[in-house]
């Protein structure tokens, strides 16, 4: 067998492969749907904690995405909260028994394979997937998510950092969340 470069199409299918063969396990009482929900509900800073935000995330309607979060609240791994700021928005919060069924994420085989790589090659499949998101994103005119640390939007200053967007200080622990507001190019950080 000679060794060839990869195409494109194997490339996909690969990935796409991966991404399957990571979420499938018999012994998941989830979905994929809803293990990908629980996931972005558990990274996802306090701005993006919204069913539309998930939506856009995942790539779904607002009505895929309401089911999905509504199985979860009905569940117990989701608690709705009303919007600090805007009483007609929801916020979702994982609940201890959310925290708790992550401990089981199908996906923690996939980080161990993953962890096994060296860290340089690391660094470039993260960048490399990084780069490929956001040309599927723009080729597609959808949002781009990512972390305040790699966001245009936040800027040092003083102790912390600042969002533009949402005009607010980012906590440490929301510097490295996601974020619907993401904005990518922030090499100053």
């Amino acid at each position: 067998m000679s060794a060839h470069s990869p195409t494109q199409t194997d490339l996909a299918d690969l990935i796409v492969h991966l991404a399957r063969l990571g979420q499938s396990t018999a012994a998941t009482p989830l979905t994929a749907a809803q293990w990908t929900a629980l996931r972005y509900f558990a990274h996802a800073n306090r701005l993006s904690r919204t069913p539309s935000a998930f939506s856009c995330f995942h790539a779904t309607t607002r009505g895929t995405a309401s089911q999905t979060v509504k199985s979860l609240v009905e569940l117990g791994l989701l608690a709705r909260q009303s919007h600090e700021h805007d009483g007609r928005s929801t916020l979702l919060e994982v609940t201890e028994a959310g925290h708790a069924m992550l401990l089981r994420d199908p996906l923690e085989d996939l980080r161990k394979a993953l962890a096994r790589l060296a860290p340089e090659a690391q660094r470039a499949l993260a960048a490399s997937l990084r780069q490929v998101a956001s040309g599927l994103a723009q080729l597609r005119a959808t949002p781009v998510f990512g972390t305040c640390v790699d966001c245009q939007h936040c800027q040092p200053a003083g102790d912390g950092h600042f969002c533009q967007q949402a005009q607010g200080y980012m906590s440490p622990d929301e510097m490295e969340a996601i974020c619907v507001n993401f904005r990518p190019g922030n090499a100053s950080l």
